[in-house]
C-alpha cells in the first residue's frame, strides 16, 4: 500500500535519515546508523520475543510482515512530533519511506489493518490522520480488524472488560452520565458506579480538552469510543490522560 506523505501530516520536525537494517514487530525497526525506533502513534499486535510470561498476539507475524515489506533494506526520514525519546532509549518517530511516492509508515501499517492507534500525553501530532486510516480497515475488516481479539467492546458488558484487565482495548458505548469531582471527570457508562465501565480523565488531560475545545462533562448521554489500557479500580475502567483517547461518535 503506498500512500503519498507530501501533505499527510504538518507540524513534524525532520530528524535523521538512515536504512532500515531489521524488523523487530510490526511497529520496531532498527536503522543502519544503531538508531532502535519505536514507530510512535501505532500499536501492532506483540511479538512474545522470548520475554518470560508473555506470549504472541493473534496477527503478530502477519504485523512484522507488513513492516518488513513496507521498510526492509529502504531509506527512511524520520519526523518528530513530540518527545523524541523513551525510557527504553528508542526513537520515537513517524516514519517515511524516501521515494516516489513517499509512504508514511504508520499511515500505511493502519490502512491495511496491521495496527490500532496508539498515543500519548507528549506525542500527538497527526492522530486525526492516524484515527482516519485505522477507521477505514476496521469499517472493511482488514488486518487485526477480522480476528476477535482486537474487535471493539461494548461498554455495556463490564463483566466482559474486567476479564481484559491489563489489556489495551477500544470500548464503545453510551455515557449515562458524566461528572467532575477531585479534579477528575467520569465517564460513567453504568448505574453501578462500582461495578460498571468507567472513562476517568485526569486534572492533566482536562487542560488539553479544553485546549481542543472539548468540555468531557457535556458527554453525559453522548454515544462514544474510548481506548487504552483497561485496569480494575471500582469496576472495569480506561484511564484518560489526552483528549484523543475519547472519539465522540453522537450526541444525544
Amino acid at each position: 500500500m503506498s500512500i503519498a506523505a507530501a501533505t499527510a501530516c504538518e507540524g513534524l520536525r525532520d530528524g535523521p535519515k538512515g536504512t532500515v537494517t531489521e524488523i523487530v514487530d510490526g511497529d520496531t525497526l532498527l536503522l543502519d546508523t544503531g538508531r532502535v525506533v519505536r514507530l510512535i502513534g501505532i500499536q501492532s499486535p506483540k511479538l512474545a520475543l522470548g520475554r518470560d510470561g508473555h506470549s504472541d498476539w493473534p496477527k503478530a507475524n502477519e504485523a512484522k510482515a507488513a513492516l518488513i515489506a513496507l521498510t526492509f533494506k529502504k531509506p527512511v526520514l524520520l519526523r518528530y512530533g513530540g518527545e523524541e525519546i523513551d525510557r527504553h532509549g528508542r526513537t520515537l518517530a513517524q516514519v517515511f519511506v524516501q521515494g516516489e511516492p513517499q509512504i508514511w509508515v504508520q499511515q500505511a501499517m493502519l490502512g491495511q489493518g496491521q495496527a490500532r492507534v496508539y498515543s500519548f500525553p507528549d506525542n500527538r501530532a497527526c492522530l486525526a490522520e492516524l484515527m482516519a486510516a485505522e477507521t477505514r480497515a476496521r469499517a472493511g475488516g482488514l488486518g487485526i480488524w477480522g480476528d476477535s481479539y482486537y474487535r471493539v467492546r461494548r461498554a455495556d458488558r463490564p463483566a466482559d472488560l474486567l476479564a481484559l484487565a491489563g489489556r489495551y482495548e477500544l470500548v464503545e458505548g453510551r455515557v449515562l452520565n458524566a461528572e467532575k469531582l477531585g479534579g477528575q471527570v467520569f465517564l460513567n457508562f453504568g448505574r453501578y458506579y462500582k461495578e460498571d465501565f468507567t472513562a476517568v480523565i485526569d486534572a492533566r488531560a482536562l487542560r488539553q480538552f479544553a485546549d481542543v475545545g472539548l468540555d468531557p462533562v457535556k458527554l453525559g448521554g453522548a454515544l462514544v469510543r474510548v481506548r487504552g489500557w483497561i485496569d480494575d479500580r471500582d469496576g472495569p475502567r480506561i484511564p484518560i490522560t489526552h483528549p484523543e483517547q475519547v472519539e465522540v461518535l453522537a450526541v444525544q
